[in-house]
């Protein structure tokens, strides 16, 4: 299981929260938020909060958008000196600001410069490097299957597939049987995303599709718990600091969890934030978890009247 890289929200502080209920025998490795190549270069990492990271961290292996030889390159020899144990490539991102620069899900629009750009990551540091993508325009099963046997041809060691359209964005059902289809094509990891909000929703992803890992993205800012509880059903060793403890289960459990939940994150926000942007950010989190939870609306309307 895996933590989908996710902006605004793949942050230090989101990250440690989940952490927190991550099995201890278990291991995976952990995004950042979307990292643009054109910026990064200049940037003092570890000082942005986007590089913002905890020395206890490890694994991290952070997203970059980008398409340029030179940009990519520095970005990812920078990013190996910060401490990167390997590096993804945003094929994915659907949202215009990344289209009009020929970057995210657009380079699928190109195989040999997908390829390409794969390339340019893999030669750049001895470190991994992942791919995530989207499922081809119109749904296209042939040129998706080119795509990824292209990618693992130019060296990507992991690919990750979001089987929804760059058209869909979030909206409609991710059609899982691309998942399978995609990794039926390949000799590497492909790991599976999309419509995972529960235990049961991953136990049956990887039945249904055979894919190597569960990627899991928003449905983690209402259940940061959910590796514990996949942990849990597969024998795995409760959290560090929840020995003896079992998995939340049930919307009791589950809501009073969530409130233990929040406070870890409100605390973190302070020790990696300034208040400004620590209470933003909390925002931000609490718009994306709340319609998950029974007392969503109310928790989203009171916290947005929080003047600290």
């Amino acid at each position: 299981m895996l933590l989908a890289p996710m902006v605004g929200l793949s942050h230090v502080g989101f990250r440690l929260l989940v952490r927190e209920y991550w099995p201890e025998n278990a291991h995976s490795i952990w995004p950042t938020e979307m990292l643009n190549s054109r910026r990064l270069p200049n940037e003092k990492l570890g000082e942005t909060p986007e590089t913002f990271r905890d020395p206890r961290e490890t694994n991290l292996c952070p997203q970059i958008l980008g398409n340029e030889e030179k940009a990519i390159f520095e970005s990812i020899r920078r990013l190996q000196d910060w401490g990167a144990s390997g590096i993804d490539i945003n094929m994915g991102c659907p949202v215009q600001k990344a289209l009009k620069h020929n970057y995210g899900v657009a380079l699928m629009g190109d195989l040999d410069y997908a390829a390409r750009v794969t390339e340019i990551a893999v030669r750049a540091s001895p470190l991994p490097v992942g791919v995530k993508l989207r499922a081809a325009q119109n749904n296209d099963t042939k040129y998706l299957a080119l795509f990824v046997r292209k990618l693992e041809e130019a060296g990507a060691s992991w690919l990750a597939l979001h089987p929804r359209t760059s058209d869909q964005k979030r909206r409609g059902k991710a059609d899982w049987s691309q998942i399978a289809w995609a990794r039926a094509q390949v000799n590497i990891p492909l790991i599976g995303n999309g419509d995972i909000q529960t235990l049961e929703d991953i136990i049956k992803m990887k039945e249904e599709t055979g894919c190597d890992g569960v990627m899991v993205g928003r449905a983690m800012t209402a259940r940061p718990w959910l590796a514990w509880q996949l942990g849990e059903h597969l024998g795995y060793l409760p959290p560090k600091n929840h020995p003896g403890r079992k998995a939340p289960k049930g919307p009791l459990e589950e809501g009073q969890e969530m409130g233990r939940a929040l406070l870890f994150l409100v605390n973190r926000m302070r020790d990696y934030f300034p208040e400004p942007l620590g209470v933003k950010k909390c925002l931000f989190y609490i718009r994306h978890c709340h319609s998950w939870l029974e007392f969503g609306h109310e928790l989203f309307a009171r916290s947005s009247r929080c003047p600290s």
